[in-house]
């Protein structure tokens, strides 16, 4: 069984078991549940629940692992004959977290 979630604008296709680096779960804490009720798609075989938007009563159980930040990308600026450059730096915080159940 699978099924489609969104989570933070973006979607994501989870399975029990599987492991995601999402964005960041602001209101949750290391070790805490969250359960995810934006289910887009939910099938097991060839039998699929396709949402309008959404799967009634579907839902995706997560297990918050940690909290991190992603690899620093360099953004670099540059105007061409004007001695303009900028160099800026940013690491984007996401969630590590298991999924522990798809009903």
């Amino acid at each position: 069984m699978f099924a489609i979630v969104e989570i933070a604008g973006k979607q994501f296709k989870v399975r029990q078991g599987d492991k995601l680096e999402v964005p960041k779960l602001k209101e949750s804490k290391e070790g805490s549940k969250v359960k995810i009720d934006n289910v887009l798609l939910r099938a097991e075989g060839k039998k699929a629940d396709i949402g309008k938007p959404r799967v009634i009563g579907a839902q995706v159980e997560l297990l918050v692992k940690e909290h991190g930040k992603a690899a620093k990308i360099r953004v670099f600026k540059k105007k061409s004959k004007k001695r303009y450059e900028r160099t800026q730096g940013h690491r984007q915080p996401y969630s590590l977290v298991e999924v522990t159940a798809v009903k």
